[in-house]
């Protein structure tokens, strides 16, 4: 199996799990491939980011969503076309944790694969 974070940014964000406040959030399309199936899952992860150095990103509040899956192989161009949408899907898992994120206050600039 093969995953692959196509892309991945950090933003302001705002959520409170299990009992803690989360004002970071990490966001990520990620490609799975194996024995010639391909997936792609938008990810969400917040985090408490208690001041500009704090990235320490934990696991207990992450939601993700599957937005394709099917036989194939990794494509750019699909890849073009699901993060075109990405911000809606993102949305969507966020508002499963009862959390928001942030477009327009970027913590960290995004990363490509």
């Amino acid at each position: 199996m093969k995953v692959i974070d196509v892309y991945q940014q950090y933003f302001a964000a705002e959520c409170e799990y299990a009992g803690v406040p989360r004002k970071g959030a990490s966001v990520m399309l990620t490609a799975v491939s194996d024995s010639g199936e391909i997936r792609y899952d938008v990810s969400v992860s917040f985090f408490p980011h208690r001041d500009e150095e704090d990235f320490a990103v934990s696991y207990d509040a992450v939601k993700t969503v599957t937005v394709y899956e099917a036989k194939g192989r990794r494509s750019k161009k699909r890849e073009a076309e699901l993060l075109k949408t990405f911000r809606e899907q993102a949305d969507k898992a966020a508002a499963e944790a009862g959390g928001r994120i942030f477009w327009e206050q970027p913590l960290r600039d995004a990363r490509y694969a």
